[in-house]
């Protein structure tokens, strides 16, 4: 049987599949049901930017087999720029396509009983674990849409993280995606859960290293924050030009839990974004900071929603965006306290930079309110490039072109800062470079 999405893979190659990597069989037949609803469910459908025509379903292959690497000094030099390759202790994840290429975890976290490992493995030695959190998160059910479906079903990779109560992790954990084959199709499931009082800091890195065929990337990440637990997340998207990409980040933090966004969207493709986090707990607390720029002919949408449902829960939300050539985004940001989310506090700003006459970008803040006793505001703006702050620069020698340079890092610079490794930032300062200077 073959299901009309688009895709040449059928349920008899996904069976296969789950059989080689000795999946459960709750999650095998996830994948087949996934499978069979994918052909009846509609595509999402983003504010303000049609994606009907966007390469989302023609899978040609679901696995492209990759070497592991023996050590550090083996990776790319664009891999190797993102870590600290002197380091002997580190908790580091490489994903080369879909191969588990390298992995290594400080001595405290095994003492301290972290698990930090593939997600197939978690899959085969954490089923319960798993599953009670697997595609429960807000916006990401498997029948929430055709995407979702799609990634339910064809699962290739990913991580899975597990924080025990009152464990703090003191090394930040980090996650890097690489592709460096033409042909490989991601759809990786990132999974994170953060017992009560548990701390850690997390960080991926989605890297191209070649450029690839019509290829897709569908990408969800889940974060589950515990009663008084604390998540830093933060990630750098930077894939190629001919891989459409779908990716939903999500979040539930519980009663006095804390969860940090710092992203940066610098895929050359087409790109769609959710970030949502729902505050379920009362006292919980959530920031995401974001940072986009759009080169060429791309298309993009970037959602960022904060839900409170608990009490004196605070939601902040900051976008900034630098728009170039033909290319066009959407940032919307939503900021939604129910009924009963007495006290508490939503803000949100999104701006946008245009830096030629054909780049369009457009901020559609939003507040929703459900509650009397609370505080909420939103502010949006889109522009071009301030010609007094551009004059200025030039009164001192500064060429117009370096002035803008320098504009423009300034501007992203609110999110840029709020990485939490070294490297990563470097690399994403290195990566606003280029897009600027194309």
């Amino acid at each position: 049987m073959t299901t009309e999405t688009g895709s040449v893979l059928d349920k008899e190659i996904l069976a296969s599949f789950s059989k080689s990597q000795f999946e459960p069989e709750w999650f095998a037949t996830l994948r087949q049901k996934a499978f069979e609803q994918a052909s009846e469910l509609p595509l999402p459908k983003p504010d303000k930017t049609k994606i009907d025509k966007w390469n989302f379903t023609i899978i040609k292959k679901l696995v492209v087999e990759s070497a592991e690497f023996a050590d550090l000094t083996d990776l790319p030099d664009e891999v190797k720029a993102l870590i600290d390759t002197e380091k002997p202790e580190q908790n580091l994840y490489i994903q080369r396509n879909h191969t588990s290429a390298f992995s290594r975890k400080t001595e405290s976290a095994v003492k301290q009983g972290v698990i930090f490992t593939d997600i197939f493995t978690a899959l085969r030695e954490h089923p319960k674990l798993v599953k009670q959190y697997f595609m429960t998160a807000d916006g990401i059910h498997v029948n929430s849409h055709k995407l979702a479906a799609l990634h339910a079903a064809f699962l290739n990779g990913g991580i899975f993280i597990y924080v025990p109560k009152n464990v703090v992790v003191e090394e930040p954990i980090q996650a890097i995606f690489m592709v460096d084959t033409a042909e490989a199709n991601i759809f990786n499931h990132t999974l994170i859960v953060a017992d009560e009082n548990a701390e850690l800091t997390y960080v991926e890195n989605y890297i191209s290293t070649v450029e690839v065929n019509q290829t897709v990337a569908n990408l969800v990440s889940e974060v589950f924050v515990g009663a008084g637990a604390k998540v830093a997340y933060g990630a750098v998207d930077t894939l190629d030009k001919n891989m459409t990409t779908y990716v939903h980040r999500a979040a539930t933090v519980a009663r006095d839990g804390k969860v940090e966004w710092a992203l940066g969207l610098m895929n050359d493709g087409n790109t769609i974004s959710e970030n949502i986090t729902l505050l379920k707990g009362d006292g919980s607390y959530a920031s995401s900071k974001t940072v986009v720029i759009g080169t060429g002919v791309q298309k993009q949408n970037f959602t960022t929603k904060i839900q409170h449902q608990g009490k004196r829960s605070e939601g902040y939300i900051l976008k900034h965006g630098v728009m170039k050539d033909e290319a066009s985004s959407i940032f919307n940001g939503i900021g939604y306290i129910e009924h009963g989310a007495s006290k508490s506090n939503a803000q949100q700003s999104s701006r946008v930079l245009m830096l030629s006459p054909k780049a369009r970008g457009d901020a559609n803040p939003m507040l929703l309110i459900d509650e009397d006793d609370v505080i909420a505001g939103h502010a949006a703006s889109v522009g071009r490039v301030d010609e007094n702050q551009l004059y200025y620069l030039q009164s001192r020698g500064i060429t117009q072109r370096e002035a803008e340079r320098l504009i423009i890092h300034g501007f992203l610079a609110p999110v840029v800062h709020e990485l939490p490794v070294e490297q990563v930032k470097k690399q994403l300062v290195e990566v606003i470079e280029r897009k600027v200077r194309s």
